[in-house]
């Protein structure tokens, strides 16, 4: 069936938030959200094939060394692996005192009653249970009314409570979801959880969690975060309660929405690690976190090495990270467009003059260094490129710094390439084609054996030295007024090619006594056609030379 001409014959747009006198907008995020992963429910219960014990104890680990301190582990009751998984955990002693653990639930006796079980000798953990809510739920799924709702919910908070007490060595934590709370009716969803905390009787010194999930996400963010703050103003003894946050991103802004709703109140997140989670998946607390980090705030969420993260996470899940996903992708902090790499390259430049330690680089709004990424991978090239881009690929590989006249001379033989090749261009085929067409190292053609360089009486230079051409050596000499006047001269005389030196330019390729030097010449034919050189050597002089002679093969081999 095709798409409608008039979707608003099926479809409705979502109702506003009466909110005339909302704050959020004008709130920011100043401090890290409490953080809870639901990697190893919420994530795995949308996988195809399932973690087993192996690999959710790999996850586990992974989430402690991130720095998670709220994990929800499982779904006990709802088969032996998750409940072996759980208890596991607890016999082995696997969880820090510093770190609860939590486990889901529905609103059902056998149920909340077997995951209390599974978490029996905890030092302290949270015990999560929900019911639906909201009007489609209510009449399409369940066939009740309100009243009955509301009773599920207070049924469950007094079993929350009294299987709590079966178990008084462990300090128990309640977390109650009126799911589907963002298509429900906000004064009931505040009804429910009014009911249960009268249950519970939260205290500011141990409040209740209440979650309040965007279970489908069916409005624009800004809603979300009507929802949220409306919520929290009107919940009684709301100093009492955590306010945590559940988006899901079928609208493709679980992200903005639960930042949202931090502006607007909250006080905790949850969600998965790259945003794994069903349908189009959970709340990315890689993104949230370091969207914080971006602006000034510690996350309290370490990814220094985002790539062991990515590489941990793919395979207990057996699903790719997309190579756009922000901070962990593989691609998001490469650039193949020209214009884009020249300017990387000039911001790169422009931070290591700077005594300000303020990261300022065009189109990277984070240094991949805080992740553990390599500057290598910033720049690539293909046949979108511009000169910047192989230029940054052979500083960065090589150590050679082109004069930016020699960068546009070199460009045509890389476009060249990258048109004939119809693929990126990776460092190895940078270096290949340079040294093709700048004769480094081509033992075919002119090449240094051996020279030495002396100052005649009349003050001039003297060139004396040694030419590799075909596999024979021929000795030469000739004058000039200085090294590189003198080999132009040998050169002239000795096989008849006429150069004349525009420019030069030299640097060191590295630091330390055994650092290599590189030399570039600019030069000009008989027929006032321009050829450069390029020559690398441990010693300066030794490099000129080679520079020279690069030219040199450039011009007799046309």
């Amino acid at each position: 069936m095709p798409m409608l001409k008039d979707p608003s014959v099926k479809y409705r747009p979502f109702p506003q938030i009466n909110i005339p006198d909302r704050t959020w907008p004008s709130k920011i995020i100043d401090k890290a959200p409490r953080w809870l992963s639901t990697d190893l429910r919420d994530g795995n219960q949308s996988l195809i094939d399932p973690m087993g014990a192996e690999k959710k104890n790999r996850f586990f680990d992974l989430l402690l060394k991130v720095g998670l301190k709220e994990i929800e582990v499982g779904f006990p009751s709802a088969g032996a692996t998750e409940y072996d998984f759980i208890r596991g955990l607890v016999d082995n002693g696997r969880v820090p005192d510093d770190v609860l653990i939590q486990v889901l639930t529905q609103a059902r006796e056998d149920l909340i009653k077997t995951s209390f079980e599974s978490l029996a000798g905890i030092h302290s953990a949270i015990v999560h249970v929900y019911n639906a809510v909201s009007p489609l739920w209510r009449e399409v799924v369940f066939g009740m009314d309100q009243s009955q709702v509301r009773g599920i919910a207070e049924h469950a908070a007094k079993l929350l409570r009294d299987n709590a007490a079966r178990f008084p060595q462990t300090k128990w934590q309640f977390e109650y979801s009126p799911e589907t709370f963002s298509t429900a009716e906000l004064d009931f969803s505040i009804e429910c959880c009014e009911a249960v905390m009268n249950i519970l009787q939260p205290t500011p010194e141990n409040p209740i969690i209440l979650n309040l999930p965007a279970t489908v996400e069916c409005a624009t963010p800004n809603v979300y975060a009507d929802q949220i703050e409306y919520f929290c103003r009107n919940l009684p003894n709301r100093e009492s309660a955590v306010i945590s946050l559940h988006t899901h991103n079928d609208r493709g802004t679980g992200v903005a929405a639960a930042e949202l709703g931090l502006m607007a109140g909250a006080d905790r997140v949850e969600g998965c690690l790259f945003g794994n989670g069903e349908r189009t998946g959970n709340c990315c607390l890689v993104t949230v976190g370091m969207n914080l980090y971006t602006q000034g705030v510690d996350p309290q969420l370490d990814f220094s090495d985002i790539d062991e993260v990515i590489q941990t996470v793919e395979y207990c899940n057996q699903l790719p990270v997309h190579p756009r996903h922000p901070y962990g992708g593989e691609l998001v902090f490469t650039a193949f467009s020209g214009s884009h790499q020249d300017a990387i390259k000039k911001g790169f430049a422009k931070q290591g003059e700077r005594n300000d330690q303020l990261w300022a680089v065009p189109y990277l709004p984070i240094d991949p260094a805080d992740l553990g990424r390599s500057y290598e991978a910033v720049i690539r090239v293909n046949s979108q490129s511009g000169k910047g881009g192989f230029a940054w690929v052979l500083e960065q590989d090589q150590g050679l710094k082109l004069p930016k006249r020699m960068q546009a001379h070199f460009s045509r033989h890389v476009q060249e390439l990258a048109d004939e090749l119809g693929r990126e261009l990776v460092a190895g085929d940078i270096w290949d084609v340079f040294q093709r067409a700048y004769h480094v190292n081509d033992p075919q053609h002119l090449q240094l054996i051996d020279f030495e360089e002396a100052r005649a009486n009349d003050g001039t230079r003297v060139f004396a030295g040694k030419i590799g051409v075909g596999g024979q050596v021929q000795s030469v000499s000739g004058r000039g007024n200085g090294l590189i006047s003198s080999v132009v001269s040998t050169l002239a005389e000795s096989f008849g090619v006429v150069l004349s030196v525009k420019d030069y330019s030299e640097h060191a390729m590295a630091a330390g006594s055994e650092a290599r030097a590189a030399a570039y010449v600019e030069c000009t034919g008989p027929d006032g056609q321009t050829i450069w050189g390029v020559g690398i050597d441990t010693d300066i002089a030794t490099a000129s030379v080679r520079a020279v002679l690069s030219a040199a093969n450039a011009l007799r081999l046309g």
